[in-house]
């Protein structure tokens, strides 16, 4: 059994869907959440996230936060450094 230190290294997905969710609050902070635990080797830097943000915002394929086009939250994805966007416009 893991200790809670050892805990503190991983993050952990509870595989909860939106229907199990109390609101949508607790399921964004979750998101939030993880994206702030992100491994800094991982993780975009600050300016590069918002600017992914702010193309993803003028998009008329961004619904609710998701893509329309593959279905991801574009804040997960725009949080890793390595992914760009399914329609090539980061």
């Amino acid at each position: 059994m893991p200790t809670e230190d050892e805990n503190a290294k991983y993050r952990f997905c509870k595989k909860c869907l939106m229907s199990e969710m109390q609101d949508k609050a607790e399921y964004f902070k979750s998101l939030q959440n993880y994206i702030d635990n992100l491994d800094p080797d991982t993780k975009a830097k600050s300016e590069l996230y918002e600017e992914r943000l702010d193309i993803c915002k003028q998009c008329d394929l961004l619904l609710e936060g998701m893509c329309r086009t593959c279905g991801c939250y574009v804040e997960l994805r725009a949080a890793v450094t390595k992914n760009y966007c399914p329609n090539r416009k980061w």
